[in-house]
Order: structure tokens, then sequence, then C-alpha cells
């Protein structure tokens, strides 16, 4: 009788995390035979099955519902026994799983790995790109080591450390750039695009416009930054979207973009990470990066930099 092992827990997590046999095996690197196999074996160790199997989507039975949480306590427990050997090593190596938010990956983390590459050589940074709950739900479940969201999250075993503040702009056709620019109030009777539910941007939108819970009828949804943009440019509606977005999304639109009147729309963005990840100082680091990225340097180079002066009494 096969015992059991860390392999047939990884394969069960991603089983019941995927729903789906050839999902799971695809994350797991193996064929979809060789899974089945080893969800198997693990039923027949525990003398009991796992999942009900069906044509498209396999369901997780009772006893695999309780196992599934357990498997991934398990894991996140290993996963940080060997996070935990990687903080006392010094600078930070290895794999790094970040989550970041639809509304920052394409602006934001192009400039920050390779600030992160100059800082820390021997890490491979692993980007993964979702909307904010899916981002948490993986952290929490130790699918990632932390994640750039905008704040707060307001959960109790996460760690968030804010790193900047950024406003909104109002994005319209290039024909109203010399209109006045409307008031939050006004803004909700013009046909205003936003993103679709689930991204955190969109919340903050409704939230600057006040609208009420009863939409307008009329609104217009997309699915990235660079649609909504490329719709006001096509004369459909205005929109409002991340300064860091700017240089990127409407460059190649006709359209315009102001400032709206104090106070102003705005987001914090930070990170987030568990409060029990042994890499927390490494990652308060990384934290820092975010922040100035252009300041980082190699530990090498950082050592042999000479320190400035704090004046008498320094």
């Amino acid at each position: 009788m096969n015992s059991l092992s860390m392999k047939h827990l990884r394969y069960f997590e991603a089983l019941a995390q995927h729903g789906h046999f050839g999902r799971a095996a695809e994350a797991c690197a193996i064929s979809q035979p060789a899974l089945s196999v080893q969800i198997k074996e693990l039923e027949s160790i525990l003398g009991a099955p796992l999942v009900e199997r069906g044509p498209r989507h396999v369901r997780l039975t009772s006893l695999g519902e309780a196992v599934a949480l357990r498997v991934r306590e398990i894991l996140r427990s290993v996963d940080e026994l060997a996070d935990l050997a990687r903080a006392s090593e010094g600078p930070l190596v290895g794999r790094l799983r970040l989550g970041v938010i639809p509304t920052i990956a394409p602006y934001l983390l192009p400039g920050f790995v390779k600030a992160l590459a100059a800082r820390y050589p021997g890490l491979d940074v692993r980007p993964r790109e979702a909307v904010t709950r899916r981002l948490i739900d993986d952290l929490l479940e130790g699918h990632l080591d932390a994640a750039i969201v905008a704040l707060p999250i307001s959960e109790p075993s996460l760690e968030e450390v804010p790193v900047f503040e950024e406003e909104f702009v109002l994005v319209r056709a290039d024909a109203d750039a010399d209109q006045p620019v409307p008031a939050p109030e006004r803004l909700r009777e013009m046909r205003l695009l936003l993103l679709e539910e689930g991204h955190c941007f969109r919340d903050q939108a409704i939230s600057y416009c006040r609208m009420s819970s009863a939409l307008p009828r009329d609104l217009m949804e997309g699915s990235s930054l660079s649609t909504l943009v490329q719709m006001v440019g096509a004369g459909i509606g205005v929109t409002l979207i991340p300064e860091m977005a700017v240089p990127v999304e409407t460059g190649s639109a006709p359209v315009s973009v102001a400032r709206l009147p104090a106070p102003r729309p705005s987001r914090t963005v930070g990170m987030v990470w568990r409060k029990t990840n042994p890499l927390s100082d490494q990652l308060g680091q990384i934290s820092r990066i975010l922040g100035n990225p252009g300041a980082a340097t190699s530990p090498a180079a950082e050592a042999a930099a000479p320190r400035a002066s704090t004046g008498p009494g320094g």
C-alpha cells in the first residue's frame, strides 16, 4: 500500500482548486491520466472517495471538502517552512508569486520587475493578474506570496503597506477638450464607461460619481481600461482612469485628459501579504522598491556606496 506523500496533497489541492482534471493536470505540469492515478491512490489511502467524477467537471464529496481545507493548511505551512529558510539566507532568492490587479499590472509591473531584478538577481518573479477578490483568496490560501492592490483590504490576517497615492483623471473626446470639467453630479448624467463588475476601480469610480445602487440604463462596461479609452475615442462617452494609465492608454486614441475638481478622486496603492509569512521583512523591502523603483540597487552596490552624513550627533 502506498503511503501519503506531498505529491498526493499538491495534486489533490490543484484538482480542488480547478474542479477539472485537465486544468489541474496542466497546472501541475503532468498528464491527466497521471493526475487521475494520484487522486485514486489518495482515495485508496484514505479509504473513501474525495471527488464525484462528471463528464466535464468534478465535485468534491463532503469528505473531499473537509480534506481540501486541511490540505491547504498543510501545504501553506510547508511553503512557509521553505520561506523561513529563504529568509535566513540573506538577499531574497527563489520564487516570488506576486499578484497584481489589472488596473495596475500593465503600467507598473514592467518597471517594477526590472527594479527587482537589479536589486535581487536571484529572485524569480512570477506575476499573476486578477481582480482583487481572487488575489486575496489566493493569498489567504497560500497560492501567492504578496499582492499589489488598491487599499484598504481590511483582512485581519493580512499585512497592508500603503505605498503611494494616485489620482483618477477624466478621459473624454478630443472635441470636448475646451469644455468645462464636469462635477461628479454631472458625470452621473453623462454616458459613463466603467469596467465590468469585480474590478475595484469600478467601485471607486461609482463612489466618486455618487451613483446609487441603481446604475443608469445606458451605462456601458468594458473589460479593460484600454477598451474604455478606445470607446471614448470613438465618441461613445467618457471614463475615469488612474493617472498611471494615461501615458499607455491615451496615445493611440483621439481623447483628451482633464483633472477633476477637488476633492479629486484617488486611490491608495500598496502591497499585502500574510502576517505569518516568514518573508515579511523582505516583502517590506520590496514594497519600498515599489514606491521608488528607480532607487533599486544590488546588495553589493548598496554595501559599497558611501553612507550619507546625518549631521552632528547623527
